[in-house]
């Protein structure tokens, strides 16, 4: 007769079918863990598409610049494969070597640009055998055949919407209205009873500008030019259309040594405080304009420009110096300044040139004695100078024109200083910009001529690759429930809301043969996902 031992545990009796009981036993309670788990609080997703890049990548080329040697993701679109979106090439398409002369109508297959020093790659073409090959200096090569990795794979802490709201900024994972059999991911940017409108790149609720939690813009700025990284050949004409120069260049014959301790440093000597100026030249460097080096170069002349800026460097200064940075938004000037004796502020340009002072500081006595990054920025309706732990912010106000109405005037980075400097690491960012400009994309929703007003329970995606993206600004029939319900074109229903995304645990893994699986992660892809915040 069975008995039940002190740990509540059952036995027949008969070692070998004890065995096999408490096995069973231990798996299907293994098993049933392991389904709550899943059902109701964490699932694996792993990212299908680029709408989110660069926060979430889906399948995807790593890209290091043949130039510059800067490293970024580049799109990997399967269908021109003739596959799947969600399946990556088990083995690398033929690659051509017998042609001497391209077919007369060849199928442009693949391109990027190097968001750092502008350099294009020749263009990967494919012919009628789907046999791929280059142009390279009027001869036909074959091309360069990078590893795909898949999509980042993501942990997602589900029915956790169930108890409490999404928050601004938050990645959800959501049932796609329009086919709710596809799960989407995005970026939430507009909750229930609000009216969401986008205006030059900002997300504005009820006429109010909303600002990125800090760690959410620090995950969302882009290179626009890093000094770090600088061509090999820089004559060649291929840097957006040209050769190559530094796109920093001295204002007036300034006394700046752009070259100090090679092309990567730069130098300030002067024993007066007469201020010497350097200009960014964004006609030889990489414009201001919302690209994505993630996707197709082809798109990147029709994006609108971006105004929200930042210039970053690490500085040592000497007694009786001065270092700063200038940024003009919508024809107003801003300049961040830092002085030897500790002093922070930052100044608005009267039209008359003369400085209106906003905000002003003190850093840390420490900072002044060691190598200390400087970043100056106008972002979200802010100017904000940081100096090693110091901080100051200058609010320009929450409305849409406080910053300015004047958007035709495009913006102008300048970084200036006098005394003895020594600046390394320059480098120059934009902000994510959401698009809504008609003439760049057919945005339906979310703008200032057709603002989005959500009712309870409706909320408002956008992905962090706006060009790229179907979200709430594009869908372009209602949303499907059940029963014939239907919700309205460009709201994601709560009764949607699958969860959030929390952490990257497992980045474009990769094989390093014909291993049947890609079981090699790159760590420095694992992070958490950053949203919302109180």
């Amino acid at each position: 007769m069975p008995f039940t031992s002190g740990k509540n545990e059952i036995y027949s009796g008969n070692a070998k079918i004890d065995t096999v009981y408490h096995t069973a036993e231990w798996l299907i309670t293994a098993f049933a863990s392991t389904l709550v788990f899943i059902v109701f609080i964490m699932q694996v997703y792993r990212i299908p598409t680029g709408s989110m890049a660069e926060t979430l990548r889906g399948a995807h080329f790593r890209v290091r610049c043949a130039e510059c040697g800067y490293r970024y993701d580049h799109d990997f679109l399967a269908r021109q494969y003739g596959i799947s979106d969600t399946l990556t090439p088990s083995e690398k398409l033929p690659i051509v070597h017998q042609i001497s002369t391209p077919p007369d109508s060849p199928e442009k297959y693949l391109s990027s640009r190097c968001p750092n020093c502008g350099y294009s790659e020749p263009p990967i073409y494919r012919d009628a055998n789907k046999r791929l090959y280059t142009i390279e200096h009027n001869r036909i090569k074959p091309p360069h055949m990078r590893t795909v990795f898949k999509g980042d794979q993501i942990f997602v802490l589900k029915s956790i919407y169930q108890f409490f709201q999404p928050k601004r900024w938050d990645v959800i994972v959501f049932k796609n209205p329009t086919d709710p059999r596809i799960n989407y991911i995005k970026r939430c940017i507009g909750l229930p009873n609000e009216t969401i409108e986008i205006v030059d790149g900002d997300v504005y609720v009820d006429k109010k500008i909303q600002r990125k939690p800090d760690k959410v813009q620090e995950e969302l700025w882009m290179v626009i030019y890093d000094n770090d990284y600088q061509p090999a050949h820089p004559q060649e004409n291929e840097f957006n259309g040209h050769n190559w120069q530094q796109p920093f260049e001295k204002v007036s014959g300034a006394a700046w040594n752009l070259a100090a301790n090679g092309p990567s440093v730069f130098e300030l000597d002067t024993d007066n405080n007469t201020i010497q100026r350097i200009r960014y030249n964004n006609r030889q460097g990489n414009d201001f304009r919302a690209t994505y080096a993630y996707d197709d170069p082809s798109s990147f002349p029709h994006m609108p420009i971006c105004s929200d800026l930042m210039v970053s460097y690490n500085l040592d200064i000497q007694n009786h110096s001065a270092a700063g940075a200038q940024i003009r938004k919508y024809g107003v000037i801003y300049q961040g300044w830092l002085y030897a004796d500790g002093k922070l502020q930052i100044t608005r340009l009267t039209p008359g040139g003369q400085p209106i002072v906003l905000e002003e500081g003190q850093c840390d006595r420490d900072d002044l004695q060691k190598t200390t990054r400087f970043r100056f920025a106008t972002v979200d309706h802010q100017v904000v100078l940081e100096y090693g732990s110091a901080r100051l912010v200058d609010d320009l106000g929450t409305s849409m024109n406080d910053a300015g109405a004047n958007r035709t005037i495009n913006p102008e980075v300048q970084i200036m200083g006098y005394g003895k400097l020594k600046l390394t690491h320059i480098g120059l960012y934009r902000d994510i910009h959401y698009i809504n400009e008609p003439e760049v994309m057919n945005v339906l929703r979310g703008t200032q001529d057709n603002p989005m007003i959500l009712k309870d329970d409706e909320y408002f995606a956008c992905g962090d690759n706006s060009p790229f993206s179907a979200d709430s600004r594009l869908w372009p029939t209602e949303g499907l429930g059940n029963n014939g319900q239907t919700y309205p074109a460009g709201v994601v229903p709560k009764d949607y809301l699958v969860g959030k995304g929390i952490v990257v645990h497992w980045p474009g893994g990769y094989r390093l043969g014909k291993e049947p699986i890609r079981w090699i992660p790159y760590v420095d892809g694992i992070k958490i996902i950053y949203g919302g915040k109180d």
